[in-house]
C-alpha cells in the first residue's frame, strides 16, 4: 500500500498563549485518532503551534484502510425456509437488507448453531475521502473552555479562523473547516513577512516558515527562549530565573523569539522581591534574574516577536511600561505600612467569605478558636497560632494585595515583620497557604501547621455543610487541593492527628444549624478518598487502598502505613492464597447466625488434625501480629500472618465448617471468626487485587 506525508494546518488570529501547548498536542492526538478510528496505517507525528497556527504532520500515511471482511449474519437455518422449501419472509427480508437475493445467501456456523448469512468485503477508508471528517472531529475535541463566533458565521471556534493547509503529498485534499477550503498557502510572520507562501509538500512546511520569520515548532522555540534568556543573564553575571508556565506561555505569544535585556532603578529593590516578580511575570512576562546568592536583581528579560532594527528602543519601551508598575508596588506597600495588620481585622467584617458561611471576619473567628484546639494535637503554641489566625486574612484588605492577589499571604508576613509581630507568627500567615498545588512545599513550622490546617478544616466543613460539595470540573472553593493538602501535611510530617475528631472540632466553630447534620460524615469520606489517586500515582493498587478503607479508619498517617504494609503484603507469594480464603471466610460468616461465634474457641471440641493446626498456628502468629500491631508494625504485623497460609489452606482441604452437629458448627465458624478478626486488625485483604 503505497503511503504519503500528511500535513493540516489551521491558521488563525492568534492564540491564547497559556493554551497553545495543549491545544496542539491535542490537535495531534485528534487527527491521530481520527486516522486510527478509519484503521488508516502511518508513521512518527509532529505537531507545530504558534500563535497564528495548529499543525500536524503525519509521515508514511496510508492512502488507504485494509479491505474488511465483514460476516453477516441473519436468521437461523432453521427459519430460513418453511415446510414446502421456499425462503421465509425473515429470511427474504434479511436479503433485501443486504441487498442480495435469498439465493445469494450462505448458512454460516456459529457458537449458537448455523444461521443464514453473508460474507462480504468493504474497502477501506481512503485518506483523501475521510480528512475532512477527520479535521472536523479533531477540532470538536480541542480542550476549548470558551469558543467564540465570528463575523456573519455560525462557526464557533478559540479564534477566528482565517486559511486551512491540507497536503497529502504534493496534492492539495478537496475538504473545508470552518467555510474555508484547503489549500497549500500558509502565512510568514506577521511583521517580517506577512504574506501568502505556497507550500510545494509537507515535507516543505518548517524550512518555509523558517525563511518566513516563524520558528513552528513549538519545542524547538521554548528551547530557544531558554537559551537566549540564559546567555542574556550569563552576560550580566547572573542567573535568569525560568519558571517552567511562564516559559510556555511566552512561547505561545511569539513566532520568533528575540531575547532582550532591561533593567529598572536600584530603588524599586527596597519593595518585597514577590511584589517586583509578580509584576513582571503576571503583567508583563518578563524573566527576573538573581545574584548567586539568589537575590533579585534590578534587570528583566524580555522576549520580543521581532528582529528589530534598533534593539535599544525596544528595550526602553519595556523599561517605560514595567516602570509604573513598579512605582506602583512601592507606593502601595509604603502606604500599607502605615497600619497595622491588627487595625485591619475588623475590616473584614466587610468582606463576604461565601454568603450562607458569613464574612472572612467570622471565618478568621472559627479558625482562632479551632487552631487553639488543633495546637496541642499537634504540639504548636497555642497563643503564637491564635495569633496567627487572628492576623491571617487581614492583609486581603491591603492595597499591595488588591493589586497583585498572588501576594495574599506574602505580603501578610512583610507587614506582621513590620509590626514586630513573632518570627513564628509572619511565617505562618505566608505559609497558612502551603502548599499550593501538587508537590508543592508545606509549612514549615508548628505554628504554620497549625494554621494551615485549621483554615483548610474550616473551608471544608463549611462548604460541604451547606450543600455544595465539588461536582465534576466544577470547585470553586478548590476543596478537592484543600482535602489533599491536609492529607499531605499530616502524612509527610508525621502528625497522627484524627481527621474525624478535627472535623467535627471544626465544624463545632459554626452556629448551631448552620451545616447539615451529615457535614463531618459527608467530609471525611470525601477527603479520606483523595487518597486513592495519591496510592494509585505510588503505583499501589486500588484494591490495596480499599482494604483499608473497608475497616473506616480516619487517621490519615495511620491509614498511610497501613496501606503500604498491605501493599507489601501483596506481593508476597502468600497472599493470593490467603486474600481467597479471607474472601471465603467472610461469605462463610456472612450466612452464619451471629451467636454461632459468641462463645469463642473451644480446643477440646476439634475432631479434625486441620482444626487443632489452625488453631495452634493462629494463637502463635495471632501473638506476633499483635505485638507488632501494639507498635504499629503493620508490615510486620502481616508479615507473621502470612505464615498461616498452609495450616489455612489445610483446614478447607479437610474440615467442613458446617457440620450437621451445631456445636462442633459453631466452634468451626468461631475459629474461622478469630482468624478473619486477627486480618481485620489491619485491613480486609479479601478486597486485594492480587496477581
Amino acid at each position: 500500500m503505497s503511503t504519503e506525508t500528511l500535513l493540516v494546518e489551521i491558521g488563525t488570529e492568534e492564540l491564547p498563549p497559556k493554551d497553545l501547548r495543549n491545544l496542539g498536542l491535542a490537535f495531534r492526538d485528534g487527527l491521530l485518532k481520527g486516522l486510527a478510528d478509519r484503521d488508516l496505517a502511518h508513521g512518527e507525528a509532529r505537531w507545530f503551534a504558534t500563535p497564528r497556527r495548529l499543525a500536524v504532520l503525519v509521515e508514511e500515511v496510508a492512502e488507504a484502510a485494509p479491505a474488511r471482511q465483514l460476516e453477516l449474519l441473519g436468521p437461523p437455518a432453521d427459519r430460513a425456509r418453511d415446510e414446502q422449501g421456499a425462503w421465509t419472509p425473515a429470511a427474504a427480508g434479511f436479503a433485501r437488507k443486504q441487498g442480495v437475493e435469498p439465493d445469494g445467501l450462505e448458512l454460516i456456523d456459529t457458537p449458537k448453531g448455523p444461521r443464514l448469512g453473508l460474507r462480504r468485503e468493504e474497502a477501506g477508508a481512503r485518506t483523501a475521502e475521510s480528512l475532512g471528517a477527520v479535521i472536523d472531529e479533531a477540532v470538536a475535541g480541542l480542550p476549548i473552555s470558551k469558543r467564540m463566533r465570528w463575523g456573519a458565521h455560525r462557526f464557533e471556534f478559540v479564534r477566528p479562523v482565517h486559511w486551512l493547509v491540507a497536503l497529502f503529498g504534493d496534492a492539495v485534499q478537496p475538504c473545508e473547516v470552518f467555510g474555508i477550503a484547503a489549500g497549500n498557502r500558509t502565512r510568514g510572520h506577521r511583521f517580517h513577512a506577512d504574506r501568502e507562501i505556497t507550500l510545494e509538500s509537507p515535507e516543505a512546511y518548517e524550512q518555509a516558515l523558517a525563511e518566513a520569520w516563524v520558528v513552528a515548532d513549538f519545542e524547538r522555540r521554548r528551547g530557544m527562549i531558554r537559551e537566549q534568556v540564559a546567555v542574556e543573564a550569563s552576560a550580566l553575571g547572573a542567573e535568569a530565573v525560568v519558571d517552567g508556565d511562564l516559559l510556555d506561555e511566552v512561547t505561545g505569544l511569539v513566532e520568533w523569539p528575540v531575547a532582550l535585556t532591561g533593567a529598572f532603578d536600584e530603588r524599586f529593590l527596597a519593595v518585597p522581591p514577590e511584589a517586583l516578580i509578580s509584576a513582571m511575570k503576571e503583567h508583563q512576562k518578563y524573566f527576573h534574574v538573581v545574584d548567586s546568592g539568589g537575590e533579585l536583581l534590578p534587570h528583566f528579560i524580555t522576549i520580543a516577536n521581532i528582529e528589530s532594527r534598533d534593539p535599544v528602543q525596544v528595550i526602553a519601551g519595556n523599561e517605560r511600561v514595567i516602570r509604573p508598575r513598579l512605582a506602583d508596588a512601592a507606593f502601595f506597600y509604603e502606604q500599607d505600612r502605615q497600619a497595622t495588620l491588627a487595625s485591619r481585622v475588623d475590616a473584614l467584617k466587610d468582606v463576604v467569605f461565601q454568603k450562607d458561611l458569613g464574612t472572612l471576619w467570622d471565618k478568621t473567628s472559627r479558625v482562632q478558636c479551632l487552631v487553639r484546639e488543633l495546637a496541642d494535637a499537634i504540639g504548636a503554641p497555642a497563643d503564637a497560632c491564635e495569633r496567627a489566625a487572628h492576623l491571617a486574612k487581614a492583609d486581603l484588605t491591603t492595597e499591595l494585595v488588591l493589586e497583585f492577589g498572588d501576594l495574599q499571604g506574602i505580603a501578610g508576613a512583610y507587614y506582621a515583620r513590620h509590626d514586630g509581630e513573632a518570627p513564628a507568627v509572619a511565617e505562618a500567615l505566608q505559609q497558612q497557604y502551603w502548599p499550593r498545588f501538587a508537590g508543592d512545599r508545606l509549612p514549615q513550622g508548628p505554628v504554620a501547621t497549625a494554621l494551615a490546617l485549621a483554615d483548610r478544616l474550616d473551608t471544608l466543613v463549611g462548604i460541604f455543610g451547606i450543600g455544595q460539595p465539588p461536582t465534576g470540573s466544577r470547585d470553586p472553593f478548590a476543596l478537592r487541593r484543600a482535602a489533599l493538602a491536609v492529607l499531605r501535611i499530616l502524612v509527610e510530617k508525621d502528625l497522627d492527628l484524627d481527621l474525624r475528631e478535627a472535623l467535627t472540632l471544626a465544624a463545632a466553630q459554626f452556629p448551631a444549624g448552620a451545616l447539615a447534620g451529615d457535614t463531618v460524615v459527608q467530609t471525611l469520606g470525601y477527603s479520606i478518598e483523595r487518597f486513592r489517586a495519591w496510592f494509585e500515582d505510588e503505583g499501589i493498587a486500588a484494591g490495596t487502598f480499599r482494604a483499608v478503607a473497608a475497616l473506616g479508619p480516619s487517621r490519615p498517617l495511620d491509614i498511610h502505613r497501613r496501606v503500604h504494609a498491605v501493599h507489601a503484603f501483596s506481593e508476597r507469594p502468600e497472599a493470593e492464597s490467603l486474600a481467597a480464603a479471607n474472601k471465603r471466610v467472610a461469605n462463610i460468616l456472612a450466612k452464619a447466625d451471629e451467636n454461632d461465634t459468641a462463645a469463642g474457641v473451644d480446643p477440646a471440641r476439634f475432631v479434625e488434625p486441620a482444626e487443632s493446626a489452625l488453631w495452634e498456628a493462629l494463637s502463635n502468629a495471632g501473638a506476633q501480629s499483635a505485638a507488632q500491631l501494639a507498635t504499629g508494625a503493620y508490615r510486620e504485623a502481616l508479615a507473621a500472618l502470612a505464615t498461616l497460609r498452609e495450616p489455612v489452606d489445610r483446614f478447607f482441604d479437610d474440615v467442613m465448617v458446617n457440620a450437621e452437629d451445631p456445636a462442633l458448627r459453631a466452634n468451626r465458624l468461631a475459629l474461622l471468626h478469630a482468624l478473619r478478626q486477627h486480618f481485620l486488625a489491619v485491613a480486609d485483604i479479601s478486597l486485594l487485587e492480587t496477581r
